[in-house]
C-alpha cells in the first residue's frame, strides 16, 4: 500500500491510512489504490487529508463527520454522502444524530438538498438493518 508515488513520508503515510481503514474501512482504502495514471494526483491528496487532516487532534472524528456530512449535503454530492454516512456510524454517530445533522442543514441549505441527505441516510440505515 506504499505507493513509491505518495508526497508523504512512510510514517505519516501510514497512520493516514491507518485513520483511513478505521473510518471508511480496509476495503475501501485497498480499492482507493487501484488508480492509473490519471487518477493519481486524487490518490496523493486523499493520502494528505487523511495523513494530514482527518488525523489533526484538534477536532474528533466525530465532530469531523459531523461537518463533512453537513457540507456534502449544502454542496449536493449524494456519492460521498453515503460514504461518509458509513464513516459517522463508524466514528461514533448515532442515527438519531445524523439525522439531527440533516435536519440542520434542511434550515441553512434548503429542503431539496436535505431531502436527497435522508433518502440516502435511510438507504444505508436500511442496508446495516438501523432502520
Amino acid at each position: 500500500m506504499n505507493a513509491p508515488t505518495s508526497l508523504l513520508d512512510a510514517e505519516t503515510l501510514a497512520m493516514g491510512q491507518q485513520v483511513r481503514k478505521e473510518v471508511l474501512g480496509a476495503d475501501h482504502v485497498k480499492a482507493s489504490y487501484e488508480f492509473d495514471h490519471l487518477s493519481l494526483p486524487k490518490t496523493q491528496l486523499a493520502e494528505y487529508v487523511w495523513s494530514k487532516i482527518w488525523a489533526r487532534p484538534g477536532l474528533a472524528r466525530k465532530s469531523r463527520s459531523i461537518a463533512n456530512l453537513a457540507m456534502l449535503t449544502a454542496l449536493n454530492r449524494p456519492e460521498e454522502l453515503k460514504l461518509h454516512i458509513h464513516a459517522a456510524l463508524h466514528n461514533g454517530l448515532t442515527r438519531e444524530e445524523i439525522t439531527e445533522v440533516f435536519i440542520q442543514t434542511l434550515v441553512y441549505c434548503g429542503v431539496s438538498a436535505a431531502e436527497e441527505s435522508f433518502r440516502i441516510a435511510t438507504e444505508v440505515f436500511t442496508e446495516l438493518g438501523l432502520e
